[in-house]
């Protein structure tokens, strides 16, 4: 990063990010940070052998002979098993791990037809069918409009003959469900 380009990074998370992407950032700093460090102490280094004049007998390694010809370690010997095996964890951690993001967006597809599609298949309302969950009637009929947090307090809360939500969801359900109800609602016919 450029100079002082990570304090305008976590600025952003901070600021304009959800907690979940400065967790991410926070994550990935920590871990680059662990990485300089290991490499500073126990990176790999060559050490440096003496010239040996060559010698017709041969000291019995193969090894050692070509150390000796050469006048270097070979290039395997510089390689600390610590580092290999923190670089291994790094890797194992970043790439085993899911991207933490705004809103999940499949998570809340998948929690919408759990949970809604006995009532709100594609979009519509089987108990009270002017009150559809799609664009132009959530913008008409949905308390605070046609907003992410407003789709929120519905679920979590429930109004009228809908059930309240907000015992059976966690909070990242209920996040992730909104967003994806709010990014589909245009969408359904």
């Amino acid at each position: 990063l450029a100079v002082f380009g990570w304090q305008r990074l976590v600025f952003f998370c901070l600021f304009v990010g959800s907690w979940k992407m400065m967790r991410a950032v926070c994550l990935t700093v920590a871990a680059c940070l662990l990485a300089q460090a290991t490499w500073c102490f126990v990176g790999p280094s060559t050490p440096s052998l003496p010239n040996k004049a060559p010698s017709s007998a041969s000291s019995g390694s193969s090894i050692s002979a070509a150390s000796d010809a050469s006048g270097q370690a070979p290039s395997w010997a510089g390689w600390n098993p610590l580092t290999f095996g923190v670089a291994l964890g790094l890797l194992a951690a970043v790439a085993g791990s899911r991207p933490a993001l705004a809103a999940d967006l499949e998570n809340g597809e998948a929690i919408f037809n759990g949970n809604c599609t006995a009532c709100h298949a594609g979009g519509n309302n089987s108990v009270n069918a002017e009150k559809k969950i799609k664009k132009p009637e959530l913008e008409k009929y949905l308390t605070g409009g046609y907003n992410v947090a407003a789709i929120k307090t519905q679920v979590t809360n429930g109004k009228n003959s809908m059930p309240a939500f907000g015992d059976k969801l966690g909070p990242d359900d209920i996040d992730d469900v909104a967003n994806w109800v709010y990014n589909q609602a245009d969408k359904w016919d």
